[in-house]
């Protein structure tokens, strides 16, 4: 039997070895594949068709997000005028009980005075009884 040469019958190295023997990194065989569209004559409808649909699409992104930023900026508002509603009657209800506050302190002053007024008015009274009561005794 003679030695036979095996590399004959074998097919040729991988890509992915033969890259390695030459220190590039493995290519893909989409890579590959890709290189050998390229290769094919560019079809200019077919490329302008694609630039249409993309920006197209562009565009219905930047719609999609201006909807999306006027909803937001709608409700921000709506909550924005529930808040400046819930702080005006806040604020109204406030301003009503420090009123009410301070006619109930008018008040509570009015009758301290009444009650001083009423209070000399007996403590002179009851003197000049006490004193007619000292004279009947006399």
């Amino acid at each position: 039997m003679e030695p036979t040469d095996l590399s004959a019958n074998m097919p040729s190295c991988p890509p992915i070895l033969a890259a390695a023997d030459q220190g590039k990194p493995p290519a893909s065989r989409k890579a590959q594949k890709a290189k050998k569209s390229s290769s094919r004559p560019v079809d200019k409808a077919a490329e302008r068709k694609a630039a249409l649909a993309y920006e197209r699409e562009q565009r219905r992104g930047e719609l999609e997000r201006a909807k999306e930023e006027a909803a937001w900026q709608k409700d921000r508002e709506r909550r924005q005028q529930a808040v400046d509603k819930a702080q005006a009657a806040l604020d109204k209800a406030e301003r009503e009980q420090a009123k009410r506050a301070a006619a109930i302190q008018a008040e509570i002053e009015a009758r301290e005075k009444r009650s001083q007024t009423e209070q000399a008015r007996w403590d002179k009274e009851k003197g000049r009884l006490e004193a007619a009561l000292r004279r009947a005794r006399d």
